[in-house]
């Protein structure tokens, strides 16, 4: 007798066990998710067969947790071959029953926090709330921290006022070395900071920050590179607009190219950010400051084109989504860098870069090389340090060059 779940699944044999009353709801959200029927098939299919064997091991209802399911991917791989999506497939569908209520909250051992991870949550709490900072900048500064701490203490009890002048130096000579010049800085960058909070927090008296040894950084020793115009043109032209991920990909790509904005601009951009009635559109910058930008009519008709006929339904906020289920936002602006780097290979384009910073270099350029200052550049691409634009003075060679004075005697 044959059994359908949902409208469309249609499986050989009834629903048996604890499961079986809510295995309709957890197809219906598979499918709200954008799986496909094949996908949704196959998750109903595991469902029912877990949902058989709990019943045959008279398990109820309220006992029903990941160790059930481990169990009966153990029983089911001598009987049939596993599938490699199994597992994710059952971890699936007892988060949904979880989210629903129908199962208890998995109890899981809270973990030993050890004296070094104290502090890291304490410092981690610090930069957050006190200094203000990106989650992205507090992710590159706690292992920094946490790997000092660590050289030190080991696993035993962190006593900050035992830290002195010797243990920074020699930590930092030590790795150093190891990294490149830009991690290097970035690692005294951590300490300093830490020392700062230690000292501010009281626990350390003398002013160990200052004690950090310099990692050679000289500013501007490079002419930022800039994906070159025609290389834009040709990468927009690429893009195949007839379906729903090129709709996505040619409204990601103008954002960058057009305004500027960080890959974790485009990826965090909400729904609500855009303002049509007034043509602009607000950005989360770095430290979650607001930035409002004009939305041209390019970039705001491939916005629309992609809303209208591209982005899937979804009941998130967010602007772009994935194509593939689950259907939601991107989880960081590294999805925005992948896009780049596989738009760029599939239209065989060889830029200066792989990632996506590269378009805010050739915006900063183009603008640089129409008449706009610096000062306009800066706030068009959000700097909060007018030090950070100052880089794109040395762009222009080609305005240089009538200024630079004949050499003496002549050229040789």
């Amino acid at each position: 007798m044959r059994c359908i779940v949902n409208g469309d699944v249609v499986l050989s044999r009834p629903l048996e066990g604890p499961l079986s009353a809510h295995i309709g709801a957890f197809a219906a959200w598979a499918r709200e998710q954008g799986y496909a029927l094949r996908s949704r098939y196959r998750q109903v299919l595991l469902a029912a067969c877990f949902s058989r064997w709990l019943g045959q091991q008279a398990v109820g209802l309220r006992r029903v947790s990941a160790e059930q399911a481990t169990q009966y991917l153990r029983s089911r791989a001598r009987r049939v071959q596993v599938h490699p999506g199994d597992a994710p497939a059952l971890r699936q569908l007892l988060e949904f029953l979880r989210r629903e209520g129908v199962i208890p909250a998995e109890k899981m051992a809270a973990p030993r926090v050890t004296p070094v991870e104290h502090q890291m949550r304490d410092f981690e709490t610090y930069l957050r709330r006190e200094r203000v900072l990106a989650q992205a900048t507090v992710g590159n500064y706690v292992p920094f921290v946490r790997g000092f701490l660590t050289d030190r203490f080991g696993k035993g009890r962190v006593t900050l006022s035992r830290l002195c002048a010797d243990d920074v130096v020699r930590f930092v000579q030590r790795q150093a070395p190891r990294l490149h010049r830009k991690r290097a800085k970035l690692l005294t960058t951590a300490l300093r900071s830490f020392l700062h909070y230690a000292r501010y927090r009281g626990e350390v008296t003398t002013d160990l920050a200052a004690a950090v040894p310099c990692v050679p950084n000289w500013s501007m020793t490079s002419i930022p590179r800039g994906i070159p115009p025609d290389a834009v043109r040709q990468l927009l032209a690429s893009i195949d607009r007839r379906t729903p991920v090129g709709r996505r990909d040619y409204a990601i790509l103008l954002l960058l190219a057009r305004l500027g904005l960080r890959a974790s601009e485009v990826a965090f951009l909400e729904l609500d950010d855009i303002d049509w009635s007034a043509g602009q559109m607000s950005v989360r910058g770095k430290g979650e400051r607001r930035t409002t930008l004009p939305l041209s009519a390019e970039v705001g008709e491939a916005i629309a084109a992609y809303l209208r006929h591209g982005r899937p339904r979804s009941t998130s906020r967010r602007v772009f989504l994935r194509i593939k289920a689950p259907i939601r936002g991107f989880l960081d602006q590294q999805a925005i860098g992948s896009l780049v780097r596989h738009s760029l290979a599939r239209a065989a384009i060889e830029a200066p870069s792989k990632g996506a910073h590269q378009f805010r270099h050739a915006l900063a350029v183009q603008m640089l090389r129409h008449g706009a200052s610096l000062t306009e550049i800066g706030e068009v691409l959000g700097h909060r340090s007018p030090q950070t634009t100052t880089i794109y003075a040395k762009v222009d060679l080609d305005a240089l060059r009538p200024l630079a004075l004949p050499w003496p005697g002549g050229g040789r």
